[in-house]
């Protein structure tokens, strides 16, 4: 049984569960100071850590002394430590936000305007952005039923998403420019109203991620109340849906969380078809994911096999005096050298050459020693000739992509990323001095200026003019400056120039020290950031060979270090 909400003091109460994301969390903060800045009315600001290991609780303390820290000394996960905030929120309206969000100004005073105008509204969404300016269809969404849910799990939504029979997990059909009354609210931007949170209660806590949003979403229109989508604001929501989908964690979580509300909402036949369909669900996307995983991993090992294999066969074909112990050798000769290079570090990221010449130079010594101690007749020549066209061929294909996506042969060598600022040449001094200090591999063309009053020799035109900037100076990405733009103008930026140009937006919100933003769709987020100069582009030391051999066998097991969403 839930306890009541205290009692009413604020028009809003803002809620931001946060996890290790630090340089998000301050852009949102900001985002948020501005927009309660323009509602007029009073609102408080929540963020509840879930025992992050970086820096965010520091940050909150020193940048934010308005905003209310609950700081827990574990992870109880999404639900539990949005209810820790909501019982102490005295807001007549609840916000529910990502930490990976940015708001435009006028968010808060238009969504509460519109709740104020629907006293039938029970909660609201709004028009949710990545981090490209793409819509995000997870913005709007149907109730999960058994039969929904078996079109979205089985790839027919996706191949017809407008159809009002396959398309209703995204509500596909409903243009995304309207109004609408929805089923289903995302947790990343979720505004109720306190009354009736009173009347069906808070999250429900036995969900640890996922699916909360949906039970409550369901709760409130069982509840009598009405959800709506609203696009008369926007956000940006750096980590869409589609972030997610090849991570094998979430597709447990998620569909557990599933089978949870299945259980707690739908008649046992129901339930049971329900449970069915999601349970061959999690094996299919689990299997595809790891298969995913799989076929890219061995990709370059297939490369490497291929290459190497084809000029062994070849050298027999054209030099008979090359004798090979048979065809057997071919296959053994090239698993010996792949193995010695995967040891010797040849398949870790960034590519490297040393690795590729050390790790033919143990396969091919492990090779000699096999022809003089057991004697099979392997030809010296035809090992040094065979193990420098390994060397050659893995060196080869690897220095050829990196030459298409950098520009040079050189693996140390990465493609210098052209920048144009869009703000003051103030601001523009400042983007150019924090990417030094991050030491990204990037070249400033200039600055675009917001008015066509200023000008300056690095000034490459106005804000009017930016799409032809992009395309003649062959621009990568942008750097927005939040000092000199609104989040709704840099919003309206992302939308209206076209895809097809393949520029990633960044912002610099007003006195941050850190660039943020998200460069694809299925990126889950990054920034320029100057503790990166340390860090983030020197490459990983070498990890010894006889470390590599004994995790090979299996006796060193894998840290799993992998930051959890």
């Amino acid at each position: 049984m839930h306890s009541p909400l205290p009692t009413r003091r604020v028009k809003l109460s803002v809620v931001i569960v946060s996890y290790n994301v630090c340089h998000f969390l301050e852009q949102a903060l900001l985002s948020v100071r501005k927009a309660a800045a323009h509602l007029g009315e009073p609102v408080e600001v929540f963020v509840v850590d879930n025992h992050s290991a970086d820096s965010s609780v520091a940050m909150v303390r020193t940048r934010f002394p308005e905003v209310v820290l609950i700081e827990n000394k574990t992870n109880p996960g999404f639900s539990t430590a949005n209810n820790q905030a909501l019982r102490r929120a005295r807001g007549q309206y609840m916000l529910l936000l990502n930490p990976d969000t940015v708001v435009e100004e006028d968010t808060f005073r238009k969504c509460c305007q519109f709740m104020d105008e629907h006293p039938e509204g029970g909660g609201m969404g709004v028009h949710m952005l990545d981090g490209q300016g793409r819509f995000l269809p997870e913005s709007k969404r149907g109730l999960p039923t058994p039969w929904v849910a078996f079109y979205k799990i089985f790839g027919l939504a996706w191949l017809l998403p407008k159809s009002r029979t396959f398309g209703r997990y995204h509500l596909g059909y409903l243009s995304k420019d309207q109004t609408h009354e929805i089923e289903v609210l995302s947790g990343a931007f979720m505004l109720m109203r306190r009354q009736a949170l009173d009347e069906v209660g808070l999250l429900d806590e036995d969900y640890f991620m996922y699916g909360e949003d949906i039970d409550l979403s369901y709760r409130l229109t069982q509840g009598g109340w009405k959800n709506y989508y609203y696009p008369g604001t926007r956000i940006i929501h750096y980590k869409g849906e589609s972030t997610r989908r090849t991570s094998i964690n979430y597709v447990f979580m998620f569909y557990r969380a599933m089978v949870i509300f299945a259980g707690k909402h739908f008649a046992p036949g129901k339930a049971g078809v329900f449970s069915l369909l999601l349970n061959l669900a999690i094996w299919l996307r689990a299997g595809a994911a790891v298969a995913h995983r799989v076929v890219a991993g061995c990709a370059p090992v297939l490369l490497d096999a291929i290459g190497v294999g084809a000029g062994l066969i070849a050298l027999r074909s054209v030099w008979p005096e090359a004798a090979l112990a048979g065809p057997a050798a071919v296959p053994a000769w090239v698993a010996t050298w792949l193995t010695a290079a995967y040891l010797s570090g040849t398949y870790d990221q960034p590519p490297r050459l040393w690795p590729i010449v050390r790790g033919i130079l143990l396969g091919t010594v492990a090779l000699l020693a096999v022809d003089g101690f057991a004697e099979a007749g392997y030809a010296a020549k035809t090992l040094l000739l065979g193990g420098s066209w390994a060397a050659a061929v893995m060196a080869g294909w690897r220095m050829a992509v990196h030459a298409v996506r950098h520009g040079s042969v050189h693996l140390h060598q990465f493609r210098t990323r052209r920048v144009a600022i869009v703000g003051s040449e103030g601001e523009s001094s400042r983007v150019r001095k924090l990417l030094r200090q991050a030491g990204a591999p990037v070249y400033v063309m200039g600055h675009v200026s917001p008015s066509s009053t200023q000008a300056s020799q690095e000034q490459l035109g106005t804000v009017s003019e930016l799409q032809a900037l992009i395309r003649h100076h062959r621009v990568d990405e942008l750097v927005f400056c939040g000092q000199d733009l609104t989040s709704q103008q840099i919003m309206t930026l992302m939308t209206q120039l076209p895809q097809r140009l393949e520029v990633a937006y960044r912002i610099l919100a007003q006195g941050s020290e850190y660039i943020v933003g998200s460069s694809s769709r299925v990126s889950p987020g990054d920034y320029y950031a100057p503790e990166q100069a340390a860090s983030t582009y020197t490459p990983a030391p070498d990890m010894s060979v006889l470390v590599r051999c004994f995790r090979w066998l299996g006796w060193v097991p894998e840290a799993n270090n992998a930051p959890r969403d």
